[in-house]
């Protein structure tokens, strides 16, 4: 795949919202949060609905959905030459086999994650058939530590580690610069990259720490947040996708 030039900011203030072709599955506790029926593309966004412990109204899975996912998508397919269009994106539950057709996920909030045991044999299983997690928007120590109980719950064998920006993750596509990767508003420290590997030792899992990458995305056609950060977020997320895809 050829790099091609930086996203403009021509590009990005394009993104319109159009309709959406939506299935008439819902969750979340009010009912308000409705799925989709991706098109066929090669490459579709998948974001989990796990188990929560109501911490956060038992919603924060979806924060940010979906324009997140539409903006980030349309992107990619705008960027590079990966199969991929604004509406390929779909929810799915956890503990559904369906998870294993996708082998990109997003996973929000994981200060609210309660796992439950079906949950975690699905969770160890995706990363062990070559799935790639990204882990977004959460802050704080109590978020962090909850992850990583509910991680040790999926695999006692392997712990999270720092992922530094020297990393391949942050060159595959775009050189990313560690000064721009910044949380769209304040947290208790600075935005921190940790990682999980799979059984071959590649990284398998890019979890965001004190930021909140899909809040960038799901704003950028909004002009709320400085147009810098904003770029570098969409840059990430075009590497994580493309990380995902080579490894």
């Amino acid at each position: 795949m050829t790099r091609r030039g930086a996203v403009t900011t021509v590009t990005l203030l394009a993104i319109v919202i159009g309709a959406s072709t939506l299935s008439a599955q819902f969750f979340g506790r009010r009912g308000f949060i409705i799925n989709n029926d991706p098109p066929p593309t090669e490459f579709i966004i998948a974001r989990w609905k796990y188990t929560n412990n109501g911490d956060i109204d038992g919603i924060g899975w979806s924060h940010d959905y979906p324009q997140a996912e539409q903006h980030i998508a349309q992107i990619i397919s705008e960027a590079t030459a990966v199969n991929i269009e604004r509406m390929s994106y779909r929810v799915v539950e956890l503990d559904d086999p369906e998870i294993f057709e996708y082998p990109f996920t997003y996973l929000s909030e994981p200060g609210e994650m309660d796992l439950t045991e079906p949950e975690v044999v699905n969770f160890r299983e995706y990363i062990d058939r070559g799935g790639f997690i990204m882990v977004d928007d959460f802050d704080g120590q109590w978020a962090l530590e909850n992850l990583r109980r509910n991680l040790r719950r999926v695999f006692p064998d392997r712990e999270m580690f720092r992922v530094t920006i020297d990393h391949e993750i942050f060159h595959i596509f775009y050189d990313i610069d560690a000064l721009n990767v910044i949380s769209p508003y304040a947290v208790p420290g600075e935005a921190t990259f940790y990682g999980v590997a799979n059984k071959n030792g590649d990284l398998a899992m890019i979890i965001c720490f004190n930021n909140d990458v899909a809040t960038f995305w799901g704003w950028i056609d909004q002009a709320r947040y400085q147009l810098k950060p904003s770029i570098e977020s969409l840059r990430l997320g075009i590497n994580f996708a493309l990380y995902a895809l080579t490894h």
